[in-house]
């Protein structure tokens, strides 16, 4: 049967935790869902229909923003980038012209603006492309039929906008497991050097004695510098880095890990952010080390999961000292259980899924129809 709704990416590999979460509340609330985007199909979310093409440089991926939304099959187009929404927006109006009408919903989950300048590629004439790409499509986000954020600081004046938080998704994780004999910490996400890459080599090297898995694809500029650390003898077989996997997959290793780590610099597109991944920690019973950005450092000290530290060797001390005394790993672990709860998408998932469904004209009917949730 044809997909009801179509979520379309020109940047976003299908693997993307947020599309899956998305995806899956869509498919719990009845709805047959495509998704086009980039990678390999078969990290696609399950139970939906995806199409992907490969990731191919900057001239390509404006080839795909304007392209692939013309190739989608939904009543509900949502797309997931500045430039996919643009291009959805015009796919929208072209649409009409030929008598079909469909919804578009844009999902900005990030400042677009800001985050170009964590981008060492986003300067001269390709950055200047970006950030008129990144102004377009919030041009085109504040037009849509439904705007979704991932942050009320994101487009707060917008109309028609639902908040939909980077909570954890339980169902994508594993259920909490007793640290491993061998102390080992874990971060899943993106790598980038700003992301705390070598941060967190840094901070395991200096501990002695633990391991690390690095889960998530590498930024170019960091990837040259990343491989020959991670083939010198301190790091060799310590570090382990497994790639880009679909979300399930990457929160296997958290089974067994003692900490999560979230060493992001202080840019201005993290600061006023707030990852998915230190919820997803929680809820994996993982103890936390974070720089001092300001909501996540809120959310640390709040829960006393873990600690607040200021460079690697502020992170070194506290895996060494978590080491040597076990009982105080075991206490913040046992914080980190007692808060998960108070991190958990279902509702914002299922608020997302509801307004979703009224814009499908023959969507299934569910007992919270009509009803204002979250908006």
């Amino acid at each position: 049967m044809r997909p009801q709704v179509s979520i379309v990416t020109s940047g976003h590999d299908v693997a993307d935790a947020r599309l899956h979460r998305e995806a899956a509340a869509l498919q719990r609330a009845g709805l047959r869902v495509e998704v086009l985007g980039l990678g390999a199909a078969g990290s696609g979310p399950p139970g939906a229909r995806t199409r992907t093409w490969p990731r191919r440089g900057v001239t390509r991926r404006a080839w795909y923003a304007l392209t692939l939304p013309l190739r989608t099959s939904g009543d509900v187009v949502v797309a997931l980038d500045p430039d996919s929404a643009a291009g959805a927006r015009l796919a929208q109006r072209l649409r009409r012209v030929g008598g079909r009408r469909t919804a578009l919903v844009t999902d900005v989950h990030e400042d677009y603006e800001l985050l170009l300048k964590d981008r060492a590629w986003a300067s001269g004439l390709r950055g200047a492309v970006a950030a008129v790409s990144a102004r377009l499509g919030s041009r085109a986000a504040r037009r849509a039929d439904l705007l979704v954020v991932a942050d009320d600081h994101l487009m707060p004046d917008a109309e028609r906008r639902l908040v939909v938080r980077n909570l954890a998704d339980t169902s994508m994780l594993p259920a909490p497991t007793d640290p491993g004999p061998t102390p080992r910490a874990v971060y899943i996400g993106d790598l980038r050097r700003s992301r705390g890459l070598f941060a967190m080599l840094d901070a395991v090297e200096a501990a002695g004695g633990w391991e690390l898995d690095l889960v998530g694809p590498i930024a170019p500029a960091d990837r040259e510098e990343f491989l020959a650390r991670l083939a010198s003898p301190q790091l060799s077989g310590v570090v382990r880095w497994h790639g880009r996997q679909p979300p399930r997959e990457a929160w296997t290793f958290a089974r067994g890990a003692w900490v999560g780590f979230l060493m992001l610099d202080a840019t201005p597109a993290f600061r006023d952010a707030i990852p998915s991944k230190l919820f997803e920690y929680l809820a994996c019973g993982l103890a936390v080390i974070t720089t001092d950005l300001p909501r996540s450092a809120a959310v640390v000290r709040e829960t006393r999961a873990g600690v607040v530290v200021a460079d690697s060797q502020e992170a070194a001390q506290a895996l060494r000292a978590w080491a040597a005394d076990r009982s105080e790993h075991e206490r913040l672990r046992t914080s980190a259980l007692a808060a998960a709860d108070s991190y958990v998408a279902g509702e914002d998932l299922a608020s997302f899924a509801d307004a979703i469904a009224r814009l499908v004209p023959d969507a299934p009917t569910t007992p919270d129809e009509g009803a204002d949730r979250g908006a």
